[in-house]
């Protein structure tokens, strides 16, 4: 991908520059976590103990409160992915020690949400075979690929993501069977990749108008770009990309929805929303849309598209 810069009408080709050392990239994430991966930096190399003998890079946790794992190589390395795979299998056995660094770190008891672990890779480019190994594993394994340029800039993009939807094969084994056997190995599927949680954990006590509405706003937020993903958690569905930018939780009379939005640059604040930076809420986003029936939707659905624009798509 070529980079331009314009000044005065004139396009300049800014070329690539890069990190003298590994170190530099890794301080540089962990000093921005949270603007580039939206998670809380736990610790730098983390000691997985005598008998395993690693480090691992970053350790975080996630704006849903999963374990987040950050590995980072300067040049193309199977190695990382690698790596990568052993630390997951590693903390999945040593969630105390998840716990207690995650305890350290933000100095109270955190309710860590084991559901889903996140493994970030980040290099300035993988292998072909690379890209294929992840995808025959299965792991929960994201390959993320980082270009400097010399003006400063640093452009980051997920080269492979994860996916919650009914695998090909899944798809191919279900051909030909009862429909109701169908939907039920999809669901199995569903349920698999997304620990306990499920979409109809969290619609299968609507009134039937607001069953209508929670169709009518996830139709919505999952059409505004192909990238968009849907994430059952615990007590919220989570629409993200790179970072979650709504978060929608159901209620048998209402819908809320939670916004990556500063209440202070909504204007006019609507009727249907308000300001819980200082209010405890599941879910991420510091505006709060309360949604009872379409017209309210119609109102202010801007503001969901507003909240996707926030983090850069």
């Amino acid at each position: 991908m070529a980079i331009f810069e314009i000044d005065k009408g004139k396009a300049k080709r800014v070329r690539l520059s890069d990190f003298k050392l590994e170190k530099d990239l890794q301080r540089l994430v962990e000093d921005n976590l949270e603007i580039i991966f939206n998670c809380r930096f736990i610790a730098t190399e983390f000691s997985t103990g005598n008998i395993h003998s690693g480090r691992i890079d970053t350790l975080a946790l996630s704006e849903d409160n999963n374990p987040v794992i950050i590995e980072y190589k300067k040049v193309a390395s199977s190695d990382l992915i690698n790596q990568s795979l052993y630390y997951l299998h590693w903390i999945k056995d040593h969630k105390g020690d998840f716990q207690i660094a995650a305890n350290k770190a933000f100095g109270k008891n955190v309710d860590v949400d084991w559901s889903d672990i996140r493994v970030i890779c980040l290099a300035p480019e993988y292998k072909k075979y690379d890209l294929h190994a992840v995808q025959v594993m299965g792991a929960n394994i994201e390959l993320w690929q980082y270009k400097t340029y010399e003006n400063g800039i640093l452009n980051i993009e997920e080269v492979y993501k994860r996916t919650t939807s009914t695998s090909n094969q899944d798809t191919e084994e279900l051909v030909g069977k009862n429909p109701v056997m169908v939907e039920a190995g999809k669901k199995a599927a569903l349920t698999r990749k997304n620990a306990t949680y499920t979409l109809e954990e969290h619609f299968k006590n609507l009134d039937d108008n607001i069953l209508e509405l929670f169709n009518a706003v996830r139709d919505f937020i999952v059409t505004i770009d192909s990238s968009i993903e849907e994430t059952p958690k615990k007590n919220y569905i989570a629409y993200k990309t790179s970072q979650n930018f709504a978060c929608l939780q159901t209620y048998k009379k209402k819908l809320t929805l939670y916004l990556k939005l500063n209440p202070d640059e909504v204007k006019p604040m609507p009727s249907q929303g308000r300001d819980v930076r200082e209010i405890g809420h599941f879910g991420t986003g510091d505006f709060e849309l309360t949604i009872k029936d379409l017209k309210d939707f119609e109102e202010t659905k801007y503001l969901i598209n507003e909240a996707y624009k926030n983090i850069g798509g």
